[in-house]
C-alpha cells in the first residue's frame, strides 16, 4: 500500500512540475511538423527532385489544359479546304440543344455584324461603323459546317478569332446554327 501512494505522489509531482512549466503564450513542441508547416515552392525556382531544365510551373511533355481541344487544320487557303470536307462532330440526337446554344452563342457574339437572319445587315455594318459582311446566301462564299468552324476559330478579313472566347463544343455550335440560317435565307 505505501508502495502505490509513493508512486502516486510521484506521479502527481510531475503532473505539477509539468503542468507549471507550461507557457500558454507558447506552443508544445510539434511532433510531426511537416503536417502543419506545408513546404512550398516559388513557381520557377529550381527543386531537386526534378529533372535538369525544368521548373515547378512547366507542365508535363504532350499534354493539353484542361477544357481545350487542339485544331489541328492550319489558318492556311489548304487548311480552309481542308475544313470544308470536316462535319461537326456533336451527337444529331441533341440537335435541337445544340442549335438553340447555336443561336444563344450567335446573339452574342455574331449578329452584331452578321445580322440575325445571317444577311449580314448587324447594328454595325446599319450603322455604317464596319462595312463587307456578306450574306450567307452568298453563293460564291460556299459556306460548310467546317468551314464556317474553321472562320470561327482562326478568324477571316476583318473578322477576329473567337476561339478564346467559344470552347470546342459552342464554336461546332454556333457553325451548326450558322448552317441553319443559310438554309434559312
Amino acid at each position: 500500500m505505501m508502495n502505490s501512494i509513493i508512486k502516486l505522489g510521484i506521479a502527481f509531482v510531475f503532473v505539477l512540475l509539468v503542468s507549471a512549466c507550461a507557457d500558454k503564450d507558447r506552443p508544445n513542441y510539434q511532433y510531426m511538423p511537416n503536417m502543419y508547416e506545408p513546404v512550398s515552392y516559388e513557381a520557377y525556382q529550381k527543386v531537386e527532385f526534378l529533372p535538369e531544365g525544368t521548373s515547378a510551373m512547366n507542365p508535363a511533355e504532350n499534354t493539353i489544359p484542361r477544357g481545350f481541344m487542339p485544331y489541328d487544320i492550319e489558318n492556311t487557303m489548304e487548311g480552309k479546304e481542308l475544313a470544308r470536307l470536316r462535319e461537326s462532330p456533336l451527337d444529331s440526337l441533341n440537335s435541337e440543344f445544340n442549335l438553340a446554344k447555336g443561336k444563344e452563342l450567335y446573339d452574342i457574339y455574331c449578329a452584331i455584324c452578321h445580322g440575325n437572319k445571317g444577311d449580314g445587315q448587324g447594328t454595325l455594318v446599319k450603322r455604317e461603323k464596319i462595312l463587307g459582311v456578306p450574306s450567307y446566301a452568298d453563293a460564291a462564299r460556299n459556306i460548310t459546317v467546317g468551314t464556317a468552324n474553321h472562320a470561327i476559330y482562326y478568324g477571316l478579313n476583318a473578322m477576329g478569332s473567337h476561339a478564346s472566347q467559344l470552347s470546342h463544343e459552342e464554336r461546332w455550335q454556333v457553325s451548326e446554327y450558322v448552317m441553319k440560317l443559310k438554309q434559312d435565307l
